[in-house]
């Protein structure tokens, strides 16, 4: 066995072997596209535990009911924004019912919007609430609360550029407000007040709070992608899954496992999903507590933010502004906000992974490409004729070798049959030939390692990204982010029959148009190559197109036209530079004589 052939099996064998421990270890989940039945009954939920020096008001277990009575249980505001409808209970202030107007729970044009939020009572309860903490012996019922009865003061719907106000007055001299002003994205902006007309100063501390009744019901519990609370605090992002939470130590003074990090002027702490986010933020500057804890009895999850106190004088007003992010983590988007407000590193709540210097890059590389074509399959077409570009002068030496080598076949042959079996003759010779010919055989395996980080930094995108997620290609490619639909056991849909589901071990055989297009690019770009001597290296050979084609039928299909693209411009270069050598590859020759000798032997 040469040494060519020995870098290129154990790159080849590398490259299978890892993506084989990923695909059996860690297998694409299927898709979590199908819509939650609203009719569905949950646990009851009970609002969230209040922060430190405030009592719970009695009576907040809410019951058992639909998400639609749960939002007509209370009088509400309407929400009304380019991108987000929903509405504000007055009972709390509370901002829990959203819906997402630019996303669907299917590919299908007549799915239901996705809904972030809803409301206590309904299932998968998800809400925030903003309000205060009496400090200096001030009564927790004198500070507005989870079941708080604000009044609308001012503005009807809450759009763009018309902030509703609510008020309340507390009996004993202090009125709070709330102001709540939402833009054309995805960011709430609350201002809240209170003016102190008793005769003594008074003590509050601001906060804010994001609640969800246990876990999502499409928590995926895939180690590529991080769920759970997200938290920067001055330049330290912080992942706790769900899990982790329920571990948290159990402070002294409330009933729930507790983590508190103190931040002292720039941070951020909420929950992140697959695709969707809700984050508090204090403006940049602000110190803050950042809390994030989970009540067992509940099993509500929450994460707070809590101000410093505040001590309003008599006849004065004291004022806090925070934000409060719902939405999708769209790239473009929280990274104008966190240029614009200073959010610190918000464009790292995408999971980027270990790998940032790559995922980043590449994401960045497909979001210009899709803004400049308008097609994200396309765009995943230039990325790959941009990286290959890019790994052009390491293919050319790669290529340039591989041509010599075929070159110097002939003269291999008469080396093995002068050495017969003595191994280290043979590797003697072999070596020499090489030097004299200035040939280096290990170049042909380095354009293949690299494609390894590269694959999977794209599968990293391709997986955690949203642009990516229900992105269509063409024809019956409909969503970059799932598995070609299309199936070879039902003949790509001609014969009556559907395929297995995801969950079936049968899936792996049910491939469609892209993989088995892939498999038969890389089976043509292998015949560019020498034919191994060794019959244990031709079989290695000859199967790795097909293994790989059903290894990579279930992954999403926009990493598959990746593949299938790089195959087809390796080909390409391959062949050129080949020629360009003076080696004249002959391979739909070899194609057809491979056909032909099959079909003899089959005879």
């Amino acid at each position: 066995m040469d040494d060519q052939n020995k870098n290129l099996i154990l790159a080849t064998a590398l490259s299978f072997l890892v993506i084989l421990v990923w695909f059996i270890l860690f297998p694409p989940p299927p898709p979590q596209d199908q819509a939650i039945d609203q009719a569905e009954v949950a646990e009851g939920v009970l609002p969230p535990t209040a922060p430190t020096g405030q009592a719970t008001a009695p009576g907040l277990t809410a019951p058992e009911q639909s998400r639609a009575a749960a939002i007509a249980a209370a009088p509400r505001v309407s929400i009304d924004s380019p991108r987000l409808t929903g509405s504000l209970s007055l009972t709390g202030g509370r901002i829990d019912d959203l819906l997402l107007d630019d996303y669907r729970e299917t590919v299908e044009p007549d799915s239901e919007n996705v809904t972030l939020l809803s409301p206590a009572g309904s299932p998968n309860a998800y809400y925030a609430l903003h309000g205060w903490v009496g400090g200096g012996g001030l009564p927790a019922e004198q500070v507005p609360g989870p079941n708080t009865p604000w009044q609308l003061e001012s503005g009807e719907t809450l759009t763009p550029g018309n902030p509703v106000t609510l008020v309340w007055e507390n009996g004993a001299g202090l009125v709070f407000r709330k102001t709540i002003a939402v833009d054309d994205n995805y960011l709430f902006t609350i201002t809240q007040s209170v003016e102190n007309a008793t005769e003594a100063a008074v003590r509050l501390a601001p906060y804010g709070i994001i609640a969800r009744e246990g876990e999502p019901s499409d928590l995926m519990n895939f180690f590529i992608l991080h769920e759970g609370v997200i938290q920067s605090s001055d330049g330290t992002l912080n992942e706790v899954g769900y899990d982790d939470v329920r571990d948290f130590e159990f402070a002294a003074n409330e009933a729930a496992a507790t983590e508190r990090t103190d931040v002292a002027g720039n941070g951020w702490i909420g929950f992140t999903d697959h695709y969707w986010m809700t984050t508090l933020i204090p403006q940049s500057g602000q110190s803050f507590t950042a809390v994030a804890k989970h009540n067992p009895t509940s099993d509500i999850f929450q994460t707070d933010i809590r101000l410093p106190t505040v001590e309003v004088a008599p006849g004065t007003t004291g004022e806090s502004t925070t934000y409060f992010f719902a939405g999708a983590k769209e790239y473009r988007a929280i990274a104008d906000y966190e240029e614009t407000l200073g959010i610190n590193q918000f464009v790292d709540a995408i999971d980027w992974g270990w790998f940032y210097f790559l995922t980043k890059p590449i994401f960045q590389a497909l979001h210009w490409f899709n803004v400049l074509i308008g097609n994200m399959g396309i765009a995943i077409i230039g990325l790959t004729l941009v990286i290959k570009a890019l790994l052009l002068p390491l293919a050319y030496k790669s290529y340039v070798s591989m041509s010599k080598m075929k070159q110097l076949q002939p003269e291999m042959e008469k080396i093995k049959e002068r050495a017969g079996d003595d191994r280290m003759k043979l590797q003697q010779e072999m070596m020499a030939l090489y030097k004299k010919e200035k040939v280096n055989p290990a170049s042909g395996c380095l354009p293949i390692l690299l494609q390894i980080p590269i694959f999977f930094s794209l599968y990293k995108v391709i997986f955690v990204t949203i642009e990516l997620r229900h992105a269509p290609f063409f024809g019956w490619i409909r969503d970059l982010s799932a598995p070609d639909p299309s199936s070879v056991l039902n003949l790509f849909g001609l014969l009556p029959w559907g395929t297995p589901g995801p969950e079936s071990f049968f899936a792996i055989f049910s491939i469609g148009v892209l993989p088995i297009l892939m498999g038969i690019t890389m089976w043509m770009q292998q015949k560019l190559n020498p034919a191994p001597t060794d019959k244990t290296q031709a079989m290695v050979f000859a199967w790795m197109p097909w293994i790989f084609m059903f290894m990579l039928g279930t992954f999403a299909s926009g990493l598959v036209l990746y593949w299938t693209a790089n195959n087809i411009i390796t080909f390409v270069q391959q062949y050129l530079i080949m020629r360009s050598q003076g080696v004249k590859p002959d391979v739909f020759g070899n194609i057809l004589g491979g056909l032909k000798r099959a079909k003899s032997k089959a005879k």
